[in-house]
């Protein structure tokens, strides 16, 4: 047996609302009903760590101190494009990266702190299409 690919992950933050803001108006991820956001086939849900750790909630306690990261596949020929969307927003690049592998990454931060990527595909030996 093995997974298949991820299918959710969660990033926390006491402000759900201005990170749900972000994900939507910058990344342009779709909110779906129920308050998750959709990436492709994967699901991005912001939780509030408080609320997570409670034990009265019917699924096990979790959550994360400190900046968490995720990272978003985007094509090398969009990069530039995502600069300046970025600047547009007011997100500050807080680094770029070359890969051995081939490809650039652009690193900002969310409106909690969590670390940000936007990574080719090349990387981890990917090489698939969008």
């Amino acid at each position: 047996m093995k997974a298949h690919q991820i299918f959710e992950t969660v990033l926390y933050a006491k402000d759900c609302a201005a990170m749900m803001e972000f994900y939507t108006d910058v990344l342009g991820l779709e909110r779906i009903e129920g308050g998750a956001l959709r990436c492709g086939n994967s699901m991005l849900l912001i939780f509030d760590p408080e609320v997570t750790r409670r034990t009265d909630r019917g699924v096990p306690t979790h959550g994360t101190q400190g900046p968490g990261h995720v990272a978003f596949a985007t094509p090398v020929a969009d990069l530039e494009s995502w600069r300046e969307h970025l600047r547009a927003h007011g997100v500050a690049i807080e680094r770029e990266v070359d890969w051995d592998e081939g490809g650039r990454s652009i690193y900002f931060r969310d409106p909690a702190g969590n670390c940000v990527e936007l990574a080719p595909p090349t990387i981890w030996g990917g090489g698939w299409e969008f």
